[in-house]
C-alpha cells in the first residue's frame, strides 16, 4: 500500500476522532513506524498493521508523545513516555524569555546562573543551557519519574544541566540570576482535553483550589534566591497575570510585567529584583 493513502486514511481517522491536527499526527506516526522524516513509497504489510495501530492509539486521544516516545521544544528533540509531564508550544516563549535573560548576564557580567524550578523532563533547563551557551543551569524537581527523565534529556545534550532533587519552594540552589518555573497552576474545576489530563496530577493540580498555591510561593522563592537585578519568568493561567503581578510587587520587584502568547493572552509573569 502507497504511505499517500495510508497517511491521507490515517488523517481521516483522527479527524473523525476529534484530532485537530489530524494530518501532521498521521505524518508523525508514519515517520515513527519508519524511524525516517522521508517516507518510502510503499509501506510493506508489517508497516501498514503498526501504522495503523498507532493510529488506533492516537484516536483514542493518547498522546502523540506518548506514542511515538518522543517530544519536541525550540530546538530539542527530548524524551517523552508516560507519567511524565508533556512540554507545550507556549512554554517555547517562557523559556524564550529566560534565555534572553540569561544572555542578558552573559554579555554583562561574564556569567549567568539560571534556576528552572519544577523543571520536570528538563525542557526549559536544557534550553537555555543550549541556547545561552556558558550559562550555570540548575533543574530542580520533586518527582523521581521528572527527574529520572530530565537527567537522560540530558545525556542527549552533553549533560549540560545540574538536575536535583528537591522541593521547588526551599530547594537550597542560589543564588540566581534567572529564575524560571512552569509550576502547576490549573485550578481543579479546570475541563482539560484528555491528553492533558495523562499528565501526571500532582504536575497538573499540585496547586490548590485555585491553582495558585505554587506560583504564588515561588515569587517568594524567587525574591529569595535572586540575586539583585535577577529575573523572574515564570508561566502560569491566563486569569492569574493580575493577580500574579500583585505577588510580584508585594513580594518586592521593581520591574513586573506579563508575557502574551502568539493569541495574546496574558502567559507568564517576568519581574526583576531591583539592582
Amino acid at each position: 500500500m502507497r504511505w499517500s493513502l495510508l497517511l491521507a486514511e490515517g488523517a481521516g481517522r483522527l479527524s473523525a476522532a476529534g484530532i485537530v491536527s489530524a494530518t501532521a499526527d498521521a505524518r508523525e506516526l508514519a515517520e515513527a513506524v519508519t524511524e525516517h522524516a522521508q517516507l518510502p513509497i510503499e509501506a510493506d504489510s508489517e508497516a501498514v498493521e503498526r501504522f495503523r495501530e498507532l493510529v488506533s492509539r492516537r484516536c483514542r486521544r493518547e498522546p502523540l508523545q506518548h506514542i511515538t516516545g518522543r517530544m519536541y521544544f525550540r530546538f530539542l528533540e527530548l524524551i517523552s513516555r508516560p507519567g511524565c509531564f508533556i512540554v507545550r508550544p507556549e512554554t517555547e516563549m517562557v523559556a524564550g524569555d529566560a534565555i534572553d535573560a540569561a544572555r542578558e548576564f552573559l554579555a554583562v557580567r561574564g556569567s549567568a546562573r539560571v534556576v528552572d524550578l519544577c523543571t520536570g523532563s528538563g525542557a526549559i533547563a536544557l534550553a537555555v543551557a543550549t541556547e545561552a551557551v556558558g550559562a550555570d543551569v540548575i533543574g530542580v524537581d520533586c518527582d523521581p519519574l521528572a527527574l529520572a527523565l530530565a537527567r537522560e534529556n540530558n545525556a542527549r545534550y552533553g549533560n549540560a544541566v545540574q538536575f536535583v532533587a528537591g522541593d521547588a519552594r526551599t530547594a537550597d540552589v542560589g543564588p540566581a540570576d534567572v529564575v524560571v518555573a512552569n509550576p502547576p497552576y490549573v485550578p481543579p474545576d479546570v475541563v482539560l482535553s484528555p491528553e492533558v489530563e495523562a499528565d501526571p496530577p500532582l504536575a497538573l493540580w499540585g496547586g490548590g483550589p485555585r491553582g495558585l498555591d505554587m506560583p504564588l510561593a515561588l515569587v517568594t522563592r524567587a525574591m529569595e534566591l535572586l540575586q539583585p537585578g535577577g529575573i523572574l519568568v515564570m508561566e502560569h493561567a491566563e486569569n492569574q497575570a493580575s493577580l500574579l503581578r500583585d505577588a510580584a510587587r508585594g513580594a518586592g520587584f521593581a520591574q513586573v510585567h506579563t508575557g502574551s502568547d502568539l493569541t495574546n493572552r496574558p502567559r507568564w509573569l517576568w519581574a526583576r529584583k531591583e539592582d
